[in-house]
């Protein structure tokens, strides 16, 4: 079920950001294996132990925005992942490239302390420029009363402080992508729905997502073949997705759960986000055929 969201979205950075911890392809593409089977998992989705990324990894997509048909070089993300001893700082800068500037210019940057052992975040803080859009927010877990403590406002020197309820599980944006990539999806069957919580915008999202199976030979523009298993998220419709959007998820199939791709329509053309570098992974990249 999509959800009705009538805020002032950060059209193209939030959009590529929420792509990045979910991800997607055509219909034409589905996994074959793919059926109606459909179970809940345990709803209470945390603790959810770290077991495929540490400190020291940098992953690096390309943006593309098409319009009419035609695939156009929009911009980067990077993630980067610091070990803090009892915490990660899971950083993201993402921005578009200077022939796109002219059209919309971007430069976000996203960071969150996730609680090593909960992974849960402890803080997060983001820093917006979309167009004429800006926003900055930092955010306090108070998981010991269920609150998040947002100081939120178009620039730090404006931002007002809130207080907003929350369920035990929620993570924000960026913490949600590292929660995903932990998800026990080996021993899931294909239409197996779970649930994600995301607190953005003020607001909580109970969302559900569906693993749908294995593509073992996706084909990754620059990198080659991977085995590599397919979700689909739900989203918030509103400002970046209609209400009939699709999105589907394409990570590595091996213990470090990579996401390789993104491609999905937002309200105004798609987008697609593409792996291009990686360093410092947990664990050797099995999930590459060629």
């Amino acid at each position: 079920m999509k959800r009705k969201n009538t805020r002032r979205s950060m059209v193209f950075g939030t959009a590529l950001l929420a792509l990045l911890a979910f991800m997607a392809p055509s219909k034409n593409d589905l996994p074959v294996e793919t059926s109606e089977f459909v179970v809940e998992v345990n709803p209470d989705l945390c603790p959810n132990p770290n077991q495929t990324f540490q400190g020291g990894e940098v992953i690096e997509y390309k943006l593309y925005y098409n319009l009419n048909f035609i695939w156009i070089a929009a911009g980067k993300i990077t993630f980067r992942v610091d070990d803090l001893g009892d915490s990660f700082k899971i950083s993201a800068d993402g921005r578009t490239i200077s022939s796109f500037d002219w059209f919309f210019k971007v430069r976000d940057k996203y960071e969150v302390i996730m609680d090593k052992e909960t992974m849960l975040p402890i803080s997060s803080k983001r820093d917006v420029v979309e167009g004429k859009y800006k926003l900055y927010e930092e955010i306090t877990w108070d998981r010991s009363n269920n609150k998040a403590v947002s100081l939120r406002g178009k620039s730090k020197e404006k931002a007002v402080l809130r207080e907003f309820e929350l369920t035990s599980c929620t993570q924000d944006i960026l913490s949600v992508m590292y929660h995903a990539r932990n998800l026990d999806y080996p021993s899931y069957q294909p239409g197996q729905k779970f649930p994600i919580n995301i607190f953005m915008d003020k607001e909580e999202w109970p969302l559900q997502g569906t693993y749908l199976g294995k593509d073992e030979e996706k084909k990754i523009k620059g990198l080659g073949k991977f085995n590599t298993a397919v979700f689909q998220p739900e989203v918030i419709s509103g400002d970046v997705f209609n209400s009939d959007t699709e999105m589907y998820i394409w990570t590595t199939n091996d213990a470090n759960r990579l996401p390789l791709l993104i491609e999905t329509p937002i309200s105004v053309g798609s987008v697609k986000a593409v792996l291009k570098n990686y360093e410092g992974l947990r664990h050797d990249m099995t999930a590459r055929i060629n």
